[in-house]
């Protein structure tokens, strides 16, 4: 919580992050609207790269070289982005990312 002069600083504080909360929550029910970005909701859910490279292999993926996806295209997705992902949602991911970086695998 970020520190606060007073009661009335204190709840406008908490009502912005009371919004930002909800937004990510909206973004984040929303339903994919391309492979990469069921990629990178694979990812936030999992919250590993191995994981999210086994789903995108079961579903027959291949990367952009044309051999199997791998750890490293899930990483290199999440911080390079694609055209066909929404900003809000690799935003979201990426927040996931640096903090798994932070704190190892906690969320």
């Amino acid at each position: 919580m970020k520190p606060y002069a007073n009661i009335a600083e204190l709840v406008e504080t908490l009502e912005s992050e009371i919004k930002s909360i909800t937004e990510q929550v909206t973004i984040l029910k929303k339903e994919p609207q391309s492979l990469n970005e069921q990629i990178i909701l694979k990812y936030i859910d999992t919250c590993s790269t191995g994981k999210t490279k086994d789903f995108v292999r079961s579903l027959g993926v291949k990367s952009e070289r044309g051999s199997f996806f791998s750890s490293g295209d899930v990483s290199k997705l999440i911080k390079d982005g694609a055209e066909d992902i929404s900003p809000d949602l690799l935003a979201i991911a990426r927040k996931v990312a640096s903090m798994k970086n932070k704190n190892g695998k906690r969320r």
